[in-house]
C-alpha cells in the first residue's frame, strides 16, 4: 500500500531497530539494579537521555520517560496541575486537542479543578485574545498542543506564552505532533513542560518523553515510585529508549519538500478537495486536512483503502469512536462537515509520483460519490 498516514504513526528506521536490538541483547538489565549489568543498562539509558536533551537544548534532569505521548500528557497535565493547586484550580486549554490532553483534564475535573475550553479560530488557530479573556485569579495551567495533530496548524506559542507565564500560570504543550517535524528546540524557553513521542520519527513504539522544566513543582500522579525519579513507576524500556535516541539523531525537517509535496496534491485533486487549513506561517505542510463535500470520511477511506492508499479519518487515538474532527468543529464547521473529514499525511518515504496517483484517486471517489460541489 502507498502509507500517507504519517502522523498516525511511522516505520521504524533502519538505525533505530538495529540500536534497540543491540540494546535488547546487550543491555538487558533493569535500570535501577545495582550490580554491573544493571549499571551497563543505566549507562544507555542515561546516555540516551544526553542525547535527547542536547537536541532540545534542555537539561537532561528535566526529561523523563514515558510509554508514548498519551501516557506522558495524562503525567505532565496532572503532576503540574496538582503541584500548583494550592494556587488555584482552573485550567484553560482548546476543545482540538489530543484525546489524551481531554482525558486527563476530565480527570482533574473530577478531583474539583474547572476546565475552560477554547476554540479555534476559522483558520485553525488558538484565540489568544480569548485565552487571556479566560484567564481567572485562581487558573494554574494552560495546555495548548503546538501542532493539531488532524489539520497541521500550528498554534501561536509564543503569544500564549508571553500572556500566561508572566503571571505565573504553567504552560503545557503536547508536541507530539511536532517533533521531527517542526523546530521544538526553538519553542523551549516558551514553555514549562512538552510531551514526546517515538514511533511519530521512526522510532520504537511504545516509548516517549515528558520535559518538565526542572523550576516546576509537581506532584507525581502516584507517589512512593522509584522509576525516572518518581515521575512513573515500572521497568524502563532501555531497548526502546536507545532506539528513540538513535531516531532523534536521524531527524531531518523537509519543509520545503512538504510544501512542494502539499501544493502537487492541490494540483493532482483538481478542486475535488475542500482543503482545511490555517494560514501558510501557522501550518504544517505534511499534515493535510481534507473534505470532499457530501461525501463521508469514512467512504473516502475505504475507497482510498480499496484502491491501495491509506489515509485516516483523524487521530488514530479516536479513530473508532464517532464525532468527526475535533479540529474542524472547534472551528465552527457544522457536524455534517466534521464527519466528512479526512487526513491525508505524508513523510519520509513519501513520493511526488504517490501524491500524484493518490490526487487522482481522490478525484475518483469525488466524481462517484459527491453530493454538490466542492468549495
Amino acid at each position: 500500500m502507498f502509507y500517507f498516514d504519517y502522523a498516525a504513526t511511522t516505520k521504524m528506521s533502519e538505525r533505530a531497530r538495529e540500536t534497540f536490538m543491540e540494546a535488547a541483547e546487550s543491555f538487558y538489565g533493569n535500570s535501577e539494579s545495582l550490580h554491573d549489568i544493571g549499571t551497563d543498562a543505566c549507562a544507555v539509558l542515561e546516555k540516551s537521555r544526553d542525547l535527547i536533551s542536547s537536541y532540545l537544548g534542555i537539561p537532561a534532569e528535566g526529561l523523563y520517560f514515558t510509554s508514548g505521548g498519551t501516557e506522558g500528557n495524562l503525567l505532565a497535565i496532572v503532576s503540574l496541575a496538582m503541584g500548583a493547586s494550592g494556587r488555584g484550580k482552573h485550567i484553560i486549554s482548546s476543545m482540538a486537542e489530543h484525546a489524551s490532553v481531554h482525558s486527563a483534564l476530565g480527570f482533574l475535573e473530577r478531583l474539583g479543578f474547572e476546565v475552560t475550553r477554547l476554540l479555534f479560530t476559522e483558520k485553525g488557530t488558538v484565540d489568544v485574545k480569548k485565552l487571556e479573556a479566560a484567564i481567572r485569579p485562581d487558573t494554574v495551567l494552560v495546555s495548548v498542543q503546538h501542532i493539531n495533530q488532524e489539520i497541521g496548524t500550528i498554534q501561536p506559542i509564543e503569544e500564549i506564552s508571553l500572556m500566561v507565564r508572566r503571571r505565573g500560570i504553567l504552560f503545557h504543550s503536547d508536541c507530539v505532533q511536532s517533533f521531527g517535524k517542526a523546530d521544538v528546540a526553538r519553542m523551549i524557553p516558551y514553555v514549562d513542560s512538552i510531551t514526546l513521542s517515538s514511533h511519530k520519527i521512526h522510532g520504537p513504539k511504545g516509548v516517549g518523553a515528558v520535559y518538565i522544566h526542572p523550576s516546576c513543582v509537581m506532584a507525581p500522579v502516584f507517589p512512593h515510585l522509584s522509576h525516572e525519579k518518581g515521575f512513573r513507576g515500572g521497568t524502563v524500556n532501555v531497548p526502546g529508549i536507545a532506539g528513540f535516541a538513535a531516531a532523534v539523531e536521524e531527524i531531518l525537517i523537509e519543509s520545503e519538500r512538504d510544501w512542494e509535496y502539499r501544493t502537487a496534491l492541490k494540483e493532482a485533486t483538481g478542486g475535488a478537495v475542500v482543503f482545511i487549513e490555517g494560514e501558510r506561517a501557522m501550518q504544517l505542510p505534511s499534515i493535510v486536512g481534507c473534505m470532499i463535500t457530501g461525501v463521508q470520511g469514512q467512504l473516502v477511506l475505504l475507497e482510498c483503502n480499496k484502491a491501495g492508499f491509506a489515509i485516516s479519518t483523524g487521530s488514530a487515538c479516536q479513530e473508532h469512536h464517532e464525532g468527526g474532527s475535533k479540529a474542524v468543529e472547534a472551528m465552527g464547521y457544522p457536524k455534517e462537515a466534521a464527519d466528512q473529514f479526512f487526513r491525508i499525511s505524508f513523510g519520509r518515504h513519501t513520493t511526488k509520483e504517490e501524491i500524484f496517483s493518490l490526487g487522482e484517486r481522490l478525484k475518483q471517489i469525488a466524481a462517484v460519490h459527491r453530493v454538490g460541489t466542492a468549495r
